[in-house]
């Protein structure tokens, strides 16, 4: 009979096993599609015996679900909403997200693993569409109520809906991200960012954005002084 002791190293084995096997298999869903995924590559990554995974998984789509829940929902929680609650300027917030994405050549290549699951499991599998729907109405309402704390604080413009700003940000940002895989040019990217950027300006009340416009001439004068 197992002592309490070697009950908790079997048990944090077996949470470390279940792990590996998540992180392998968000990896090969990343790279082949989930249709395509093979579960020898998981297997071989980890060195886990198909009889460990279908102790921990039910199935490849029950594997497949827990990859959206427990590693694709984090994506746009680490990048965009845990920066939003910080309770800085949300237009600030906000640029600084988008400027800090990724143009590395193989971000570039693989694109955005919640858009490319959303493209390729929405129109196949309910079950799939229904978990990244959650992600995706979770990652508006993110940036709404960061909209909506500025409005009350006089930062972002009072006539903008934050709903619908907020979905307008996600189409362009993912639209971006599309053009770019399928440019394979992270040129594309870099003027991506700089537009939306420029858009995301736009978007500071009237005393916000005068004083905006200032820095940024002020900007420009010492840079001109320094050449």
């Amino acid at each position: 009979m197992l002592g309490g002791r070697d009950k908790k190293r079997g048990l944090r084995d077996s949470e470390r096993t279940r792990e590996r096997l998540l992180q392998a298999g968000f990896r090969e869903v990343y790279r082949s599609g989930f249709q395509s995924a093979s579960i020898d590559t998981i297997l071989a990554a980890t060195n886990v015996t198909k009889g460990a995974l279908y102790y921990h998984f039910d199935s490849k789509e029950d594997l497949g679900h827990a990859i959206v829940e427990e590693i694709v929902a984090k994506l746009p929680q680490d990048k965009w909403l845990r920066p939003l609650q910080g309770g800085k300027n949300p237009i600030d917030a906000l640029i600084g997200i988008v400027k800090a994405t990724s143009v590395r050549p193989e971000d570039v290549k693989g694109g955005c693993p919640l858009l490319n699951l959303a493209q390729e499991m929405s129109p196949l599998d309910e079950q799939f569409r229904k978990r990244l729907e959650t992600i995706f109405i979770a990652w508006q309402e993110g940036i709404a109520a960061a909209l909506r704390r500025g409005q009350s604080q006089g930062t972002v413009r009072r006539d903008l809906v934050p709903e619908e700003t907020a979905g307008f940000l996600m189409a362009m940002y993912e639209g971006y991200v599309l053009l770019a895989k399928n440019a394979q040019d992270a040129k594309v990217w870099n003027v991506g960012i700089r537009n939306i950027v420029g858009w995301l300006r736009s978007l500071r009340a009237p005393r916000q954005s005068r004083r905006e416009g200032r820095r940024l001439m002020s900007k420009g004068r010492v840079v001109k002084q320094r050449q």
